[in-house]
């Protein structure tokens, strides 16, 4: 294992037990037992089948974003997809971004860096619907601006929860203009004429050595630049842009629900759609922050500190969140196995395929250019 894989490893490990330590301290382990036998399972049942008809509509809508060029089929789409989730529930540093669209190169030829781009996308749509969903729970659920809980040396209020939205907005707003200027032609090719002019600086190394600084540097730069472009091709188009935005709507809309029908299920959590919402957000705010696979912890800590500001006994909260959370992951993990198993994936080997994608990738680059 490399040793920064180990270092996040770590600090997930470090930051996941402290939040879970400090989410379930005053909570009895007995009552949390008692709890757990309290709980309908039937709705448990329902909220399992609500994430994963989510997860199909995820592949659908990524397999709009990858455009009929790419010639990606559903199930072409959804199998890199749930495999790319279970592998974040198990693994550190979110490797399965990376592996989604590694698997997708093998399966259905479609380039890396398309793939990786198309990833992306499909996370700004993600970013869109969660600040528009933290915008209507502002206007529309009441918090108490007063209200703190103690956690650690610090304190969970609602100032707190306006900061991590703020930085969220921000890194969306720096997103969605580094695409614009990647996925637009003219800004693109600017960049371009930027990246092949940037060795005339290097006026100490010689004509010679600015050569090699173009093609060993620059040439490829710009063949990641056109190719990271192509994963947004798509989306430009209106028509698809709108499925894209409309398919979001639904994902996220599937993805409340699935936490409302666990919260029926479940001992004293009445609450309306709009606050599990509002918590759901909460939880996606938290769950930004370093953490074990599975988000373990940080997640507790989120939902704990959600239903408290809605007036939720400290023990239910913690049931609950420990319940759904289970219950959101548990599908994910198993239909990801399956994926891998009917596709022929070994997820052990990914990173050395990758590895090794890449070279040929980069291979039949040159190859073409010198033909």
């Amino acid at each position: 294992m490399k040793k920064n894989t180990i270092l996040m490893t770590t600090i997930g490990i470090a930051a996941s037990a402290v939040a879970l330590y400090f989410a379930l301290k005053n909570v009895p382990a007995a009552e949390l037992i008692r709890y757990m036998g309290r709980i309908d399972w039937f709705w448990a049942a329902v909220t399992m089948g609500l994430v994963i008809l989510s997860f199909v509509l995820r592949a659908y809508r990524w397999q709009v974003i990858l455009g009929p060029d790419n010639g990606v089929k559903l199930w072409e789409a959804y199998h890199p997809l749930i495999i790319g989730f279970m592998l974040n529930s198990i693994l550190p540093g979110r490797v399965g971004e990376i592996a989604r669209p590694v698997i997708l190169r093998q399966k259905s030829a479609v380039p890396f860096t398309t793939g990786i781009a198309t990833v992306v996308a499909e996370r700004v749509f993600d970013l869109l619907m969660l600040m528009a969903m933290f915008a209507a729970v502002i206007v529309s659920v009441e918090i108490d601006p007063g209200f703190s809980i103690p956690f650690g040396e610090y304190h969970l209020n609602k100032q707190v929860l306006m900061l991590i939205a703020d930085g969220i907005l921000k890194i969306s707003i720096v997103l969605i203009a580094g695409i614009a200027m990647v996925g637009f032609r003219k800004p693109r090719e600017m960049i371009k004429r930027v990246i092949m002019a940037a060795p005339r600086l290097l006026f100490f190394a010689g004509k010679t050595g600015r050569g090699r600084v173009e093609e060993k540097v620059c040439a490829p730069l710009n063949r990641l630049v056109d190719s990271f472009a192509s994963g947004f091709d798509q989306v430009k188009n209106i028509k698809a842009l709108l499925l894209c935005l409309l398919l979001s709507t639904f994902i996220w809309l599937l993805a409340g629900l699935s936490y409302y029908t666990m919260s029926v299920g479940c001992p004293g959590i009445d609450l309306s759609f709009p606050k599990i919402v509002a918590m759901m957000v909460i939880i996606c705010f938290f769950i930004a922050l370093p953490s074990v696979p599975g988000f373990w912890g940080i997640w507790e800590a989120a939902g704990v500190f959600a239903l408290l500001l809605f007036g939720v006994a400290k023990k239910d909260a913690a049931g609950y969140t420990l319940a759904s959370h289970a219950v959101q992951m548990l599908p994910v993990i198993l239909l990801g196995l399956v994926s891998a198993f009917v596709t022929g994936i070994n997820i052990r080997h990914l990173p050395k395929q990758e590895k090794r994608d890449g070279m040929i990738s980069e291979k039949a680059c040159n190859t073409r250019e010198r033909h």
